[in-house]
């Protein structure tokens, strides 16, 4: 028997199960498809069809350790001349798609590297990763760099490389604040390590530092919670997100539950009353909701480039094994595995394994569900855009949901309750086409 996936009802079960719950994308990947790929290569030998925004993924697949509640492609087990290798090959895959007729002379508004940890690569390596990506495809006009880092691979001069590089955006992976949680969960990190790093980022001034926190990994209580949120609150970063944990298919965890084993990952009525009291928390504090997940400080400007451009349909560029890309119109995934990754690029070949063209009525989907994270949805903007009031399109929807008090419908636009926003990925579904209820998101 498939185990439920919570993201393909608007059930709100209890317990956390095992599937995807976190919507990054639509239609759901299961829908995509090798036998698209050849829309791929056709669009990319076509001039650009639209001005949308240009941003550039950069996957940098290597971990210390693979956390437990991990599903990401990433390798632990890699000696350092495979890794240089890795880096060679993405950096060939940039230059790959930069001669192609549809991104050849486009700007890049954004460019995010992510994982994995990619302040898992040396500062010699990321020197050269960057130096040849900016030969390829300039960042002249480039208004946000996030760089994720896991606390234990950092180090003074490595940072000081990070700012040289032009990072803007720094996202330092905390997760959890309690040693003993962050052992049981998987990560390589301790606490020790996230209170020696902060200072020196502080010192060297970053644009904007953002600190991830999981509501719920295994061994949380109200107590360490709330620690946690002490702590962060004095660490004082530029934003905050704050997940919930869940359990997708492919992870130590999820293999353990489906096997019999007790995993005690807290419910998610609980999970969402840590959530919302970080939030709470944070606001008291200075900080502000700009999403379903993040806060940001008051008075310092801190925004995220990447998600609001993503959310409005803008172009993404996924570079790097198993990565995804969005560029006009069409969706498509590189190939998952380590020797075929490498040996196409070294054929000289842009390693995609499946796509999906999407649609306008996609499209329209897409947008709706992917903004509603953000809280609100401005009415005007998709009439402007798509030439729809995205209420009556999908009204039956917003009608469901209004009366479950999870959102308000107004003149102007749609605002998710705080009730709505804590649980916003398990009502996203609502508004999928019929043939990809039920489906498996992944």
């Amino acid at each position: 028997m498939t185990p439920r996936d919570p993201a393909t009802t608007i059930g709100d079960p209890k317990t956390t199960d095992v599937g995807s719950v976190f919507v990054s994308n639509y239609p759901p990947y299961s829908a995509w498809s090798a036998d698209r790929v050849p829309d791929v290569h056709a669009m990319l030998d076509a001039p650009p069809s639209a001005d949308a925004p240009l941003g550039l993924y950069l996957h940098v697949p290597f971990c210390r350790k693979r956390c437990k509640f991990c599903y990401f492609k990433v390798f632990t087990d890699r000696n350092a001349g495979e890794v240089q290798t890795y880096v060679d090959a993405l950096a060939t895959e940039v230059e790959l798609y930069s001669a192609r007729p549809a991104l050849a002379g486009r700007a890049l508004k954004f460019v995010y590297f992510g994982g994995g940890t990619p302040s898992f690569l040396s500062g010699r390596q990321l020197g050269s990763l960057v130096s040849r990506a900016k030969a390829a495809m300039p960042w002249d006009a480039v208004s946000e760099v996030t760089f994720e880092c896991e606390p234990g691979t950092l180090s003074e001069p490595k940072l000081g490389t990070l700012r040289d590089i032009g990072i803007t955006r720094l996202s330092l992976g905390v997760e959890n604040f309690d040693d003993r949680i962050l052992e049981e969960n998987g990560r390589a990190h301790l606490s020790r390590e996230i209170f020696r790093v902060v200072p020196w980022i502080k010192a060297l001034d970053f644009e904007q530092l953002n600190v991830d926190l999981i509501a719920g990994m295994v061994g949380e209580t109200w107590d360490t919670w709330r620690d946690t949120v002490r702590k962060t609150v004095d660490t004082d970063p530029d934003s905050v997100t704050v997940y919930q944990m869940e359990l997708p298919f492919n992870t130590v965890y999820s293999r353990d539950k489906l096997g019999g084993r007790d995993v005690p990952v807290a419910d998610w009525s609980l999970k969402r009353e840590w959530h919302d009291y970080a939030f709470t928390e944070l606001e008291r504090a200075g900080y502000e909701v700009s999403s379903a997940y993040t806060v940001v400080k008051r008075g310092r400007g801190a925004g995220f480039v990447y998600r609001d451009a993503l959310w409005r349909g803008a172009d993404l560029l996924g570079t790097g094994v198993a990565s995804f890309s969005h560029v006009q119109g069409l969706h498509f995934q590189n190939v998952s595995g380590w020797s075929p990754y490498l040996e196409r690029l070294a054929a000289g070949e842009l390693p995609v394994e499946r796509a999906f063209v999407t649609g306008p009525e996609d499209r329209l989907t897409r947008e709706t569900i992917l903004q509603l994270k953000l809280g609100r949805l401005d009415r005007g903007y998709f009439r402007d855009k798509f030439g729809v009031d995205v209420v009556g399109r999908f009204g039956e929807a917003f009608d469901r949901l209004a009366a479950r008090d999870m959102l308000e419908v107004r003149d102007r636009d749609v605002r998710l309750t705080r009730q709505g926003l804590l649980r916003v990925d398990g009502l996203l579904p609502e508004f999928y086409a019929a043939s990809y209820r039920g489906a498996r998101y992944t």
